[in-house]
């Protein structure tokens, strides 16, 4: 009968083993968890929820759904009870798991096995139990209790996860766990008081000395003279407790932990060990320990198991006991992906457009500002643009009083509010070239350190005027590169240095230069052309 049930049980592992294997591999149980944007795995009933954690109405993410877990483990069962057991006994089990969140799963759980026990020490006790299967054979000389107990019990069993949250890392490749559990066991007891129809002497056995370091000896003395047939009934309860198919019936707890060691996303091995309380004295067929011993000691099993495990699903995620619930908010805190950051706000006290941190100057209300946050002065006479009433002084005019006004140097309508510009000339001197590269219309450092001189002394002198020319006009693309170079210059000067675009005669394309040069010079006070930047 029992190697019917083991091949049974064998038969269910290649069965499983097979559903597994043929099964493909989800990308959300790949081995960095899951996405929780991948709305593939969350069920529909909580989609309301993910929907909101996408749209940022909700902190919280979904719950994924996650693989089940079946089972197969095999071990050792033994009887804690008055009769000793023996430290191997075949026992198997199967289970089915599933989580209810990170830290708590279910598991209904069957397992089968065969304990056996025997004493070393004689016990003569057993005339004092009414119904022992000893007295009722007729033995009135010592016995070597002995047992042979078939147990089967089906039990629900909340299984608590102790170390998959992780503060300093990410993924486990080992969960610890306990668990507690009820429910229903089914024993047969039988006792090996007889060979054939005869009743065992033990003389062999009763000769040796009864110590502990000759219990080996006495045992294999034992197994010399005994049979393996265990055809007598043990003690049970009798009509006063409930049986099923013919088996004593008890309700039993649970008690247990384990750790399983993960060898893949999908399968897992674990060792286990499982103390059932049974509240019942006859697992091992013996109500008393001995004569006179009325000690109600209620008998225990436990189950010591390894196991392979088996995650099944599509479109799941792993079990949550193998995933750490920390990862999200971690991954978030440490680079934004699906969090909405608030803009910064960073502070302008004087509100003129520079923040606190790169403002030079704090400045009164409608004033104008360079980058730095100071104040701008376009002629440099030492009062603010907001302020200066007279905003481009000539040089020779200042120093200037507290509005802004100069004062002329001589009383001559000469001296009126502009130099003849005939002087220009001599007030801009000579003016440096630009020289390009190659075909490249980009200003270098260098170029614009010398445009940043044209501006100063543009800036002293507001009533001169500046020509750009340009050369090489041979082809389209040498005029187009021409054009393209005037152009970036007078771009800088009016955007970056703050010149009036309309001081500027635009020239380009024209005959006698370098191709790779731009040259300025000081205009003519007479002098026509092309004013500011022509469109094309």
């Amino acid at each position: 009968m029992a190697s019917k049930k083991y091949s049974f049980l064998t038969g269910i592992v290649c069965l499983l083993a097979s559903s597994v294997f043929a099964q493909t591999t989800t990308t959300a149980g790949s081995a960095s968890g899951y996405d929780v944007s991948d709305s593939s795995v969350i069920p529909a009933r909580r989609m309301p929820q993910h929907t909101e954690f996408m749209n940022a109405t909700y902190n919280y993410p979904a719950k994924p759904r996650n693989m089940w877990e079946i089972g197969l483990k095999f071990g050792s069962l033994t009887v804690n009870g008055d009769v000793d057991g023996r430290f191997f006994s075949p026992a198997g089990g199967i289970h089915v798991r599933k989580a209810l969140g990170y830290l708590f799963s279910l598991r209904l759980q069957y397992m089968y096995g065969v304990a056996k026990g025997l004493n070393w020490r004689p016990s003569s006790g057993y005339n004092d139990q009414g119904a022992n299967p000893w007295e009722l054979l007729g033995y009135n000389t010592q016995v070597y209790y002995n047992y042979k107990t078939n147990i089967q019990d089906l039990s629900l069993e909340g299984i608590f996860s102790l170390n998959n949250i992780r503060f300093h890392k990410s993924r486990i490749g080992m969960n610890v766990y306990g668990f507690l559990g009820l429910g229903a066991s089914i024993y047969n007891s039988r006792v090996n008081a007889l060979n054939g129809t005869a009743r065992y002497s033990f003389a062999n056995a009763n000769a040796i000395e009864k110590t502990w370091a000759n219990r080996k000896d006495i045992r294999d003395a034992l197994k010399d003279e005994m049979d393996d047939s265990y055809e007598t009934r043990a003690e049970d309860h009798g009509p006063t407790r409930p049986k099923l198919f013919g088996n004593s019936f008890r309700p039993v707890g649970h008690i247990g932990g384990g750790v399983a060691f993960k060898l893949s996303n999908r399968l897992n091995l674990a060792l286990e060990n499982r103390l059932t309380i049974t509240k019942d004295d006859l697992y091992d067929g013996q109500r008393w320990a001995e004569q006179g011993d009325l000690t109600r000691d209620y008998d225990t099993y436990n189950f010591l198991s390894l196991g392979l495990n088996i995650n099944i699903g599509s479109s799941s995620v792993q079990p949550l006991w193998w995933l750490n619930p920390l990862d999200y908010a971690y991954q978030e805190i440490r680079k934004p992906r699906l969090m909405q950051l608030p803009q910064p706000v960073l502070p302008d006290t004087d509100g003129d457009g520079v923040t606190d941190q790169f403002d030079q100057e704090q400045t009164p209300a409608g004033c104008p500002v360079d980058t730095h946050g100071v104040s701008l002065d376009t002629d440099g006479d030492g009062v603010p643009d907001c302020r200066d009433k007279e905003k481009i002084t000539p040089t020779a005019w200042q120093p200037v009083d507290a509005d802004g006004v100069g004062k002329a140097p001589c009383p001559g309508p000469e001296c009126g509010l502009s130099r003849p510009t005939d002087d220009c000339a001599n007030a801009l001197g000579a003016l440096p070239s630009v020289t390009y590269t190659g075909n490249t219309i980009t200003l270098t450092n260098d170029a614009r350190g010398l445009l940043a001189s044209v501006a100063a002394r543009m800036r002293q002198n507001p009533e001169c005027n500046v020509v750009v020319t340009g050369y090489c006009a041979s082809s389209k693309p040498q005029q187009q590169r021409s054009y393209d170079r005037v152009n970036a210059i007078i771009n800088y000067l009016v955007e970056r240095e703050g010149i009036s675009a309309d001081r500027f005669f635009w020239n380009y394309g024209q005959e006698g230069g370098d191709c790779n040069t731009v040259d300025l010079r000081s205009a003519a006070a007479d002098e026509q052309g092309q004013r500011g930047i022509p469109r094309r």
